[in-house]
């Protein structure tokens, strides 16, 4: 009998270590890289007022994003986002590369932003106006009501 007692517990303590170590795993720090900037090395071989879109290509690839008319600049775009836990997700590091071109596609200017840099900037906002004030949906539902017609309702 006290050896079956003290498998139960011999057991009982091994759930207990897999419990912890399964809950100190959950709570472990994981980064995850989006995007791409090139290197300042990179940076560097290219020539304000010589290079064009083509070598700027061959030097550091083409980028995620580019301006919204044709022909319009590059940006490259990183970041590395903190996922802790059950925590919200925290961007720790963006970098943005911007390489700006004239009308004859050479580069003008090569600029760097960090996230220390950058300001909150809305790219999309749809807001849709409403006549609805603080009405619920029964209250809606029951404010139809008198605006149903039976002919309609019935087909007529």
């Amino acid at each position: 009998m006290k050896r079956l007692n003290h498998r139960k517990a011999t057991g009982c303590i091994g759930a207990t270590l897999i419990c912890a170590l399964f809950l100190v795993s959950a709570c472990s720090e994981i980064i995850r890289n989006h995007g791409y900037t090139p290197s300042d090395e990179q940076l560097e071989e290219i020539l304000v007022g010589v290079d064009t879109r083509g070598t700027v290509e061959e030097v550091v690839g083409r980028p995620s994003a580019a301006g919204v008319l044709e022909g319009g600049d590059w940006f490259y775009v990183s970041s590395a986002v903190r996922h802790y836990g059950i925590r919200k997700p925290e961007e720790i590091n963006r970098q943005v590369v911007a390489i700006s071109f004239d009308d004859g596609d050479v580069v003008q200017n090569v600029e760097r932003f960090a996230l220390e840099d950058g300001q909150v900037v809305t790219l999309s906002r749809r807001v849709t106006e409403t006549t609805i004030r603080d009405a619920t949906f029964i209250r809606q539902i029951i404010r139809n009501f008198g605006r149903i017609s039976l002919d309609d309702a019935l087909g007529e």
